[in-house]
C-alpha cells in the first residue's frame, strides 16, 4: 500500500472541473508511436523534441514532446490530466537505452520459456516501464491462451511485474513496422495516432476491384488509406449517375458501364449503335432511369456464338 501511495504521489493529476475553459499542455508520445497524450507542463516552456520523465497507466515512463506549449479547449483533454514529472537529463536517456538493451535478452528469453511451456503464442514485442517497475510482453496467438505459469517462470526470472498482452495483427503490424503496397512506411505506425474503421464499401465506392490482395494492408486487414478520400468520394458520388443508369445523351440514348466520380465523367454504351462506349461529363447528361450503385451490368452474351460452340 505504501508503494502504491508513493507512485501515485509522483505526478499531480488536475482536476479538469476546476480548470478553465482554455488549458495549457504540451504532447508527448512515447516510443515509436505517432499517438499523442497531453500532459500540463508544469508551469515550464518544453521544446519540440525535448525528452520528458511522466507517469502514465503503467508506471513510469520516458517520453519525447512532439507537441510544444499549447492552449487548448479542456474539451478536447481525456482525464486524467497529469503533470510531468520532470526534464529527462543525460541519466535518464541512459537508462532509457539500457531498458531497451534489456528487452531485447527479456524477448529472448521469454521466446524461450513460451517453447518449454508449449503455448501457442508468437512473441511480438516486449516493453520495460522507465523504472523497471513492469515488464510488458506483446504476443498474437490465434485462441486464447493459458499463460499463467508462464506469467510465474518469467516472474522468477525478472524479479518485477509481469504482464502478457494479447494483441490483434492491426497492432502487430503497426508495432514491427514495414512497407505498404504503395512503397511507403505503414500508416499505423508512422503516422496514424489511432485505427480508423474501413469497410468494404469504400472499396466499392473507389471503384477498388473487390480482389482482397489488393484491398488490404500487410495485416491482412482493409487498407486504412480506403479511408482517406471516403467523404470526398461519398460526395462526388451524389452527382454522377449510378452505373446500369439510363441516360439521355446529345448522341442519343444509353445504360452507363463506367463511373468517374472525382472526375465527374461517366461512360454509356448508346443503344442501337455499333460503336465503342463514349465518355461524357456528369453535366451533359439527364437521367432517365437511375441504375443500382456499384454493380456493372453483365454483358450480354452471343447466343449464337454459343449454339455454334
Amino acid at each position: 500500500m505504501e508503494k502504491e501511495n508513493k507512485r501515485k504521489s509522483r505526478s499531480e493529476e488536475l482536476n479538469l472541473e476546476n480548470l478553465p475553459d482554455q488549458v495549457e499542455v504540451i504532447g508527448v508520445s512515447f516510443r515509436n508511436s505517432s499517438k499523442v497524450y497531453y500532459f500540463s507542463p508544469k508551469g515550464l516552456i518544453i521544446k519540440s523534441g525535448s525528452a520528458v520523465i511522466v507517469e502514465t497507466a503503467r508506471g513510469l515512463e520516458y517520453g519525447r514532446v512532439t507537441m510544444s506549449n499549447k492552449t487548448v479547449n479542456k474539451s478536447e483533454i481525456i482525464p486524467p490530466l497529469r503533470t510531468i514529472i520532470r526534464i529527462a537529463n543525460s541519466e535518464d536517456a541512459e537508462r532509457n537505452e539500457a531498458n531497451r538493451r534489456l528487452e531485447e535478452e527479456a524477448m529472448r528469453i521469454c521466446k524461450k520459456k513460451v517453447a518449454e511451456h508449449k503455448l501457442e503464442m508468437n512473441m511480438v514485442d516486449v516493453e520495460y516501464t522507465f523504472d523497471n517497475q513492469k515488464l510488458l510482453f506483446y504476443f498474437t496467438s490465434e485462441g486464447r491462451v493459458d499463460f499463467r505459469d508462464l506469467v510465474k517462470d518469467l516472474a522468477g526470472v525478472f524479479k518485477t511485474r509481469i504482464e502478457l498482452r494479447q494483441i490483434g495483427i492491426r497492432d502487430e503490424a503497426k508495432m514491427l513496422g514495414g512497407l505498404g503496397i504503395c512503397g511507403r512506411p505503414f500508416c499505423c505506425s508512422s503516422f496514424l495516432p489511432d485505427f480508423v474503421q474501413v469497410t468494404i464499401k469504400m472499396a466499392k465506392e473507389q471503384n477498388f476491384s473487390l480482389n482482397s490482395a489488393k484491398v488490404s494492408g500487410a495485416c491482412g486487414r482493409l487498407m486504412c488509406c480506403l479511408r482517406y478520400e471516403h467523404e470526398t468520394y461519398e460526395a462526388a458520388i451524389k452527382t454522377t449517375p449510378s452505373v446500369g443508369s439510363i441516360v439521355s445523351t446529345a448522341n442519343g440514348q444509353g445504360v452507363v458501364i463506367e463511373t468517374r466520380p472525382l472526375e465527374q465523367c461517366i461512360r454509356v454504351r448508346l443503344d442501337d449503335k455499333q460503336e465503342s462506349p463514349k465518355l461524357y461529363a456528369c453535366t451533359d447528361v439527364k437521367v432517365l432511369k437511375g441504375g443500382k450503385q456499384n454493380q456493372v451490368p453483365v454483358e450480354p452474351q452471343n447466343t449464337d456464338k454459343n449454339k455454334e460452340n
